[in-house]
């Protein structure tokens, strides 16, 4: 007789990167924390200049998206339809200096809301690669 193995998650297979930030507040907080940053610190002007006169419509889509992207409701999608992320990018001019000041204003926003250590590293690599899909400009 041959016995079936059932392989059980662990915890942390069953915990998404949503939860493990806070769910709902915790991902608000990132957003809003990112925004602030990129609004109030000159180090982040190019990345700024890529957006309209207010930046209240990118922060509410931001959050909507991570929320989905990371593992909590879809509202993105419920709201929007697919991301088409980079078709929706286009419009932007972005080169490798808007991905990095992207990607500094994220490690600072999730370092600032106490993320650290293992998943901070998965997070800033899973951003890496979609800030470098974004890229339309080879400088």
């Amino acid at each position: 007789m041959v016995k079936a193995t059932i392989q059980t998650p662990s915890l942390e297979e069953l915990v998404t990167y949503y939860d493990r930030l806070g769910g709902e507040q915790g991902v608000r907080d990132i957003v809003e924390r990112f925004y602030d940053l990129m609004d109030l610190d000159p180090q982040f002007k190019e990345l700024r200049d890529t957006h309209g006169a207010t930046l209240e419509p990118a922060r509410m889509k931001l959050y909507l998206f991570l929320s989905g992207w990371l593992g909590g409701p879809d509202l993105y999608v419920e709201r929007f339809g697919h991301p088409r992320l980079r078709a929706r990018h286009m419009p932007f001019s972005i080169g490798i200096v808007e991905r990095d000041q992207w990607l500094q204003c994220m490690a600072q926003a999730l370092q600032d809301q106490g993320v650290e250590g293992e998943l901070f590293d998965k997070l800033m690599a899973a951003f890496f690669g979609v800030a470098d899909w974004m890229r339309n400009r080879d400088d």
